[in-house]
């Protein structure tokens, strides 16, 4: 059944406020994709702060450029999600990455928007393999960590080898 102009300027807005929240987008292509797996992809992005929304290309197109975005093509017929991510920028691309593979070739990447450029497929791919924010903070504190832990163990080492010349030495006279 046809939108009204009423629903597709809601449909419209819609898309433009979520792009505004967005700090990335992943556009995915879909056919065949089963009820009860579009729920539980709806499930597992929301658990991190994501979103799957289904519109029709050319409302996708207008709403990115009333945004200011650059404009995704997209090739092929067939129907294209809009992945947003609101909290980690590689998250929603994480879980969508998990979810492609167990598709079987349902649901495919398509491209995507991070910091205002346009991705391509295997831009998207990538980011999907980059360690999250969370990761990537652990390994920065590890990493200044290594030199104080490595100076701590040195400065210990020195008494720990008296006390072990110490220890000899009461062996060797009792």
């Amino acid at each position: 059944m046809a939108k009204t102009k009423v629903q597709k300027a809601t449909i419209l807005r819609d898309l433009e406020t979520k792009l505004g929240e967005s700090k990335s987008v992943v556009f995915a292509n879909f056919s065949g994709l089963k009820a009860a797996e579009s729920r539980e992809l709806n499930k597992q992005l929301k658990a991190e702060a994501g979103e799957c929304y289904v519109a029709k290309k050319t409302l996708l197109a207008k709403a990115l450029e009333n945004k200011g975005l650059p404009v995704f093509e997209a090739k092929g017929e067939g129907q294209l999600a809009v992945i947003f991510g609101y909290g980690d920028e590689v998250a929603s691309a994480k879980v969508t990455s998990a979810f492609v593979k167990s598709t079987d070739g349902r649901l495919n990447f398509a491209g995507g928007i991070l910091e205002g450029k346009l991705l391509g497929k295997n831009e998207v791919t990538a980011l999907a393999t980059m360690p999250s924010k969370q990761q990537l903070y652990g390994m920065l504190v590890r990493t200044l960590n290594a030199p104080v832990s490595g100076f701590v163990n040195t400065l210990a080492g020195v008494p720990r080898g008296f006390v072990r010349v110490l220890s000899a030495i009461g062996e060797s006279k009792s």
